[in-house]
Formats: C-alpha cells, sequence, structure tokens
C-alpha cells in the first residue's frame, strides 16, 4: 500500500526539519517547500493526501497560496503559474503563532481543515489532527466518486472461511452490531467492509476509528467531536466520526484498547443512538449500524472489569475469523493473489510457485496471518531471479520459521484434516474460475499460471462446466472475446485485500 504522502510549507528550516523527524517517524511520506510559491508549484504537479502549511510567510502567505490550491485562484504573485491544482479536495492544516489566529479562522472559511498554533503543538494532537483530517477526505471522497456500495468479493473456500461467508450474508442485510474477533492480520476489517457492502447501508459511508491509534484523551473528540471552547484550540465546531458517517456504518478497531470514560459514552451511542459531542449540553441523535473488531480476548477482559459487559452484549453477532494456518485450503490463491498484484507493481512477469516453494509455503505457521502472506509475496517480486518463485526466492522467516507437519505424499489425503497440494490446486484453480465468470485468461493470470497450463489443470481435475472445445467443451473463442470485451470480469489488483470491486 502505497504511503500517505503529506506535503509541509513553511520558511522556518528549523520547524521543518522538526516536524518532518516526527510525521516521518509516523510512516507517512513527506515532501518539504521552503514557501508558498514552491507549494504552488508542487500542487500543480502531484497530488498529496494532506498539507500543512504556514501562514505568514515571506514572499507567497499561506492564504494565498490556500486560495490557489483549493479554488485555483492566482494572485499576482503566481500568475505565471500555468498548471492548475490537483488538491482541490486535499485537506489543508494551516499552522499559525498566537498573533495570526484570525487569519486561521479566516482560512478555515476559505476552505482549510484545521489549524495548529505552533507554540502549543502537542505531538498526540498533531498526529489525531492529521488522522482526521485523512478520515474525513476519505469520506467526503468516497461521497464524490461514488465508490460506496460496490460488493466485495473475498478469497476463500476453506470450510472454515466459508462458515464466515454463509453468516456475513445472513446477518448483512439487518440492522445488528457485529463484532469480528480474532488474531492481528486475519483480515477483521474486509470481513467488516463485506458486511457494510451487503447491507441496506452500502451506498452510505463506511468510516473507520481505529481505537487504538489516537490518544486515550483523543478518542472521544475523534469519535464524538466537540463544540467551540471545549478545550484550548477548539476555536470552532468539529463534528466527530459518527456525525460525518450519518445514516451510513462505523467501524470501530480494537475495541479493547478503549478507556472506561470512552466506553461509557460509547454505550450510550450503540445503546440509544446519542452523542454528546464535548464542551456540549446538547444531546444528538445519530443514525449510524456499529461493527468492531478486536484482537483481545473481551470476555475475559469484561471478567477483570476492564471492558464493560454491557457493550460487549450490545452486539449481537460475534464472528471470529480464523488464522491463516487454520484455512489453508486458501492459501495457495491468497498467494497466488497477492503475486500478481505485486508483479503488477513492480513491473515483473511472474508463471507461479514451484512445488517446493508450496510446500513451504503451506508449512510455515504464519503467525502474523494474511499481512505476513502479503509482506512475503512482495518480497518475492523484488527477489525472485527468474518468474516462478522457487525455494531460494522466499524469506527466511518463512524457511526458517515454525513449521507444519504436512503428509510425507502430498499427493495422498492428509490426515486430521490437513489439506494435500492437490487439493489446493484444485481449489485455487475453482476459486479463480468463478471469480472470473469462467473467463480462463484472467482466471490463469490472477492464478499465476499460463492459458495453457490453465487448460491442461481444468482437464486434469474434469472441471466440465469449465470446458472449451480445445479442453473438451464449449467454444474456445468464446473466451477470448469475453476476456477483450469493455468492462469484462476481472480483479482489481491494486487493491490492499483480495476484495473485488
Amino acid at each position: 500500500m502505497a504511503k500517505t504522502s503529506i506535503l509541509l510549507v513553511d520558511d522556518d528550516v528549523d520547524h521543518r526539519t522538526a516536524f518532518t523527524f516526527i510525521i516521518k517517524d509516523w510512516g507517512y511520506e513527506m515532501t518539504m517547500a521552503k514557501d508558498g510559491f514552491e507549494a504552488v508549484k508542487l500542487c500543480g504537479r502531484k497530488r498529496f493526501d494532506i498539507i500543512l502549511m504556514d501562514i505568514k510567510m515571506d514572499g507567497l502567505d499561506g492564504l494565498q497560496a490556500l486560495a490557489y490550491i483549493k479554488k485555483n485562484l492566482k494572485c499576482e504573485a503566481i500568475e505565471n503559474i500555468k498548471a492548475e491544482s490537483l488538491n482541490t479536495q486535499t485537506p489543508i492544516i494551516m499552522l499559525t503563532g498566537y498573533a495570526t489566529v484570525p487569519d486561521a479562522v479566516q482560512a478555515m472559511k476559505d476552505g482549510a481543515y484545521d489549524f495548529l498554533i505552533k507554540g502549543d503543538i502537542e505531538i498526540d494532537i498533531l498526529k489525531l489532527k492529521i488522522e482526521n483530517a485523512m478520515e474525513h477526505f476519505k469520506l467526503k471522497e468516497a461521497k464524490v466518486a461514488g465508490l460506496l456500495g460496490e460488493q466485495n468479493i473475498i478469497i476463500g473456500r476453506s470450510p472454515a472461511f466459508k462458515k464466515i461467508l454463509e453468516l456475513v450474508e445472513r446477518i448483512a442485510p439487518s440492522m445488528s452490531n457485529v463484532l469480528l474477533t480474532g488474531e492481528s492480520g486475519v483480515g477483521k476489517e474486509v470481513v467488516a467492509r463485506l458486511i457494510w457492502s451487503k447491507s441496506s447501508r452500502a451506498n452510505q459511508v463506511f468510516a473507520t476509528c481505529n481505537c487504538s491509534a489516537v490518544s486515550k484523551d483523543s478518542a472521544e473528540d475523534s469519535l464524538f467531536g466537540h463544540r467551540k471552547g471545549a478545550f484550548t484550540g477548539a476555536i470552532v465546531d468539529r463534528q466527530g466520526i459518527l456525525k460525518s458517517a450519518e445514516g451510513g456504518t462505523v467501524f470501530l478497531d480494537e475495541i479493547g484498547e478503549t478507556t472506561p470514560q470512552f466506553q461509557t459514552k460509547l454505550l450510550r451511542a450503540l445503546q440509544d443512538h446519542e452523542i454528546q459531542p464535548l464542551g456540549s449540553d446538547q444531546v444528538e441523535k445519530v443514525d449510524v449500524r456499529f461493527l468492531a473488531a478486536t484482537n483481545v480476548e473481551l470476555e475475559k477482559e469484561v471478567r477483570n472489569g476492564n471492558f464493560r459487559e454491557d457493550i460487549y452484549h450490545r452486539f449481537t453477532f460475534k464472528i471470529r475469523v480464523p488464522a491463516l494456518r487454520e484455512r489453508l485450503e486458501d492459501l495457495p490463491e491468497l498467494a497466488n493473489y497477492y503475486l500478481q498484484r505485486y508483479a503488477l507493481r513492480n513491473g515483473r512477469e511472474v508463471s507461479g510457485f514451484s512445488s517446493q516453494a508450496m510446500d513451504i509455503l503451506l508449512k510455515h505457521q504464519w503467525p502474523g496471518n494474511i499481512r505476513e502472506l502479503q509482506n512475503c509475496m512482495e518480497y518475492v517480486v523484488v527477489m525472485m531471479a527468474s518468474d516462478q518463485v522457487t525455494e531460494s526466492d522466499l524469506p527466511e522467516f518463512v524457511t526458517t520459521g515454525p513449521a507444519h507437519k504436512l503428509p510425507a505424499s502430498a499427493s495422498e489425503p492428509a490426515q486430521g484434516g490437513v489439506i494435500t497440494l492437490k487439493d489446493s490446486e484444485k481449489s485455487a484453480i475453482l476459486t479463480a474460475l468463478e471469480f472470473t465468470h469462467g473467463v480462463k485468461s484472467k482466471a490463469a493470470k490472477l492464478l499465476g499460471i499460463s492459458r495453457k497450463t490453465l487448460g491442461d489443470k481444468i482437464k486434469v481435475y474434469q472441471l466440465t462446466q469449465y470446458m472449451s472445445s480445445k479442453d473438451g467443451g464449449e467454444d474456445e473463442a468464446l473466451d477470448d472475446y469475453e476476456d477483450e470485451a469493455p468492462g469484462g470480469p476481472g480483479p482489481d489488483l491494486d487493491d490492499d485485500n483480495p476484495v473485488r470491486h
């Protein structure tokens, strides 16, 4: 996944250095501009996710640069710039000194998202404002682009995962709150998005609040919002995530990390659909559906007094998302999906895995689950010496890590329910063909094998419903026609999860 890109505009080199050091440590990609003129030129060439910009700068100040970036309004100092801004929708946080607070208020009226007083900046508040700005922008962009309500298809045919999908089909249309549990990296948010996509709110907002990513003191402000004067620096009203997602779905990630004070306010929202913004004596109604996730044992946390039992029981359905080692049948499909995705991103040609490489992948315990598999496939694409992944291409944490005991012969049925490589391959092929609506060239590309190899496999496994004339079934030309038809089926390989939008 591409890093969030931030443009920092400040004519003070010490401020630029300090901000950059802090923000890059959070995993963001930083670009610096020494004044408003340089910022305007950069915004005509590249789109940024967030802009942090000082107001008082020599030459072109922050207010003039803001007018150009948000509204393409030029002034005398930038009349010679021809490229229009690519950042009219980008949230801009203004940086100001005490004496220029009125200018900051004016900047917000002119389209800035928020502002920070330079002399009073606290690290947690800076981080919170960046995260809130990103969430706000994602909600706004999703509405504008009309990308909400798309259906998600998750790769997975194992019995353990099929149970999840069957349950999702039944509960998604309801208004019931759902709690997703499971280890880190298993794909809890992917399942949450699938529930949302199949609900009656699929054409409305899906908003995420990562309860562990913000400081405990800032979590309430992030979710419930505040009123002007609620605390130092709160000079305007601010909507929280719940109000921003009105009519939609809110996903509370890592809900087990919340404080008792936060849980008290959350219970009111869950139970009565009411919130009270910080600094307000008025109760407001909100219309959202709640989905949540945690990797901690909430029942144990309830017994230990760390999590409210009444909140726990407000989630009617609890779904445990299985670890990757519990659904090894899905691993070949998932591995091929990510191999293809990272190969496209890096301009590499791939043909799939050697049997030895796949055998090692199947034996690995995958303590980091899907996230670890993603990391492994990205490593492989960069390091592989040929178009086929071999044992020597795999990272050391896979080849030397703790392994499962698989049967000596991969072609014989496994004992104790462990799948064979042959079973995995057939399952992967079936999933790919279903995923691409039978278009074999697309299925082959998804699996990382040639079109001819896929045809041979279809014959070996006697998948008669997918046989063409060359395989002993329908006309081969139909597959070629479907493959080239505009808007034909196929996976979106730029996504971060095995989900087709």
